[in-house]
Order: C-alpha cells, then structure tokens, then sequence
C-alpha cells in the first residue's frame, strides 16, 4: 500500500525540500550549541560524512533503477495491449456479419477506454474507469461466446481467442501499473536522505554565512527524490506512459 504522497510528485518535492532544509537547519544549529569539531574531529566526521552520502548515492541509483524498469515495463504491456486489441479487431471479421460488426463496435469502445487508463489522473475517474472496462470486458466475452456457440469452428475459436489476449494485456498493464517501488525502499531513502542532511549541516562552521549552500544539498536530493517518484508514478507523475500505439491504432480503427 502506497502513501498517496506518492500519486502527487509535485507535491512530494516541496515536503521533501522543506523537511531536508529543516534537518539541515537542525543539524547546523546543533553544531552550534556543542561548539565546532576540532581538527582530528573534522577527519573523523567527514569520514562517516563521506560513506553516508556514498550510501545515499548508492541508494538513489538503485531506486532510479527500479523505477526506470517498471516504466519500461508499462510502455511495453501498453504496445502489447494495442496489437493484442488491434488483432482482435481485425479476427472479429471472421465471425459472420452480424456478430462481427457488432465485435468490432464494442473493441472500438474498449480501446477508448484503455487510452484514458493512461491519460486520466484522478483517483475517483480511475475507478470508474476500471468499473466500465470491466463492464465492457463482460460485454465482450459474452459477444464472442455466442457467437463461438452458434457456429463451433476453428475461425470463431480463433476470434475467441485473439478477444481472450486482448483482456489479458489489460490485466498485465493493470499489474504493471500496480507494481512500484517498495515502502521499505523509500523510508531507507527517507532515513539516509535525512540523516545526510543533517550531518552537512553540522559541518558548517558558520551556518548564517553560508545559508544558500546550506539549500544546496535539500534541493539536490529532494529533486532527486521527485524524479524517482514522477517515472514510478504510472498516474499522477508528470512523466507519464503516453498511449501513443493506443491512440493510433483508434485512427486506424476509425
């Protein structure tokens, strides 16, 4: 289950920025009161420094990673559903005319449907929208049911299921878009990034001289974080899965 923060990356940014440059202040106005690290000190914290920023390094990588794969991934399940759609359309023909106009109706209905499933962004629209292509699938099934019923040959059964692979490459890019990047994952992000932060600020020796570069790492790392969550978002993101093999193949359908 996924913190709705998550669907909003705009939003995450400024949370991110806000809650890093805290901890930065925090960390520099703790220095403050314990008074500054002597020289031997200094090697030894910059040391520790060092191996956290590495690790967070690390850690970014790793998550852009997995979120770049899963984008991936939704772009190729969106490919496979239009060829699987636009096969089905072009079989329904096989079927005898009355049926076959009727297919080919209902598949043009669903491929509209499955465009908003990558354009929409409001969790309510998304929810009728999956209720409807649900609805549809039935209606589908059904269709080409009867009509493999009343003429049992090779070509309706190859209508059948050609209409069959079409609803499955729904459901792999509905599992597609459902597979993101782990909560565990983001709270060590969480952890290091904070952790980081608030170490660099105690570093500082005179943290009122030096309050721009004191936003220097909140921001790199919050944009950082922002750009994990934008690819990882399949929705809400402004990097988003443009339905481009869906929306030509409705001009060709048309």
């Amino acid at each position: 289950m996924h913190h709705p923060l998550l669907d909003h990356p705009i939003g995450l940014l400024v949370i991110t920025f806000a809650v890093l440059w805290t901890l930065t202040r925090l960390g520099a106005a703790l220095q403050v009161r314990r008074g500054p690290l002597d020289e031997a000190g200094r090697a030894d914290y910059d040391i520790v420094l060092g191996a956290t920023l590495a690790l967070l390094g690390l850690l970014i990588g790793f998550s852009f990673s997995m979120a770049s794969s899963r984008y991936d991934e939704r772009k190729i399940y969106e490919e496979g559903e239009a060829n699987a759609i636009g096969t089905a359309y072009f079989r329904a023909e096989l079927l005898p005319s009355a049926d076959a106009f009727k297919m080919q109706e209902l598949l043009r209905e669903y491929n509209g449907l499955r465009i908003r499933f990558y354009t929409t962004s409001d969790p309510k629209k998304i929810r009728e929208l999956n209720h409807a292509t649900e609805q549809m699938q039935s209606q589908l099934w059904k269709t080409v049911g009867a009509a493999s019923r009343a003429a049992p040959t090779p070509i309706s059964a190859l209508a059948a299921s050609s209409i069959n692979d079409a609803l499955n490459a729904q459901g792999y890019a509905q599992a597609a878009a459902w597979n993101r990047i782990p909560a565990g994952a983001w709270a060590l992000l969480y952890v290091l990034g904070g952790v980081a932060t608030a170490m660099i600020g105690y570093r500082f020796q005179k943290a009122a001289q030096h309050s721009m570069l004191m936003l220097m790492m909140p921001g790199i790392v919050a944009i950082a974080f922002f750009l994990i969550a934008d690819i990882d978002c399949p929705h809400g993101g402004v990097i988003r899965v443009t339905p481009e093999n869906l929306e030509a193949l409705a001009q060709s359908l048309t």
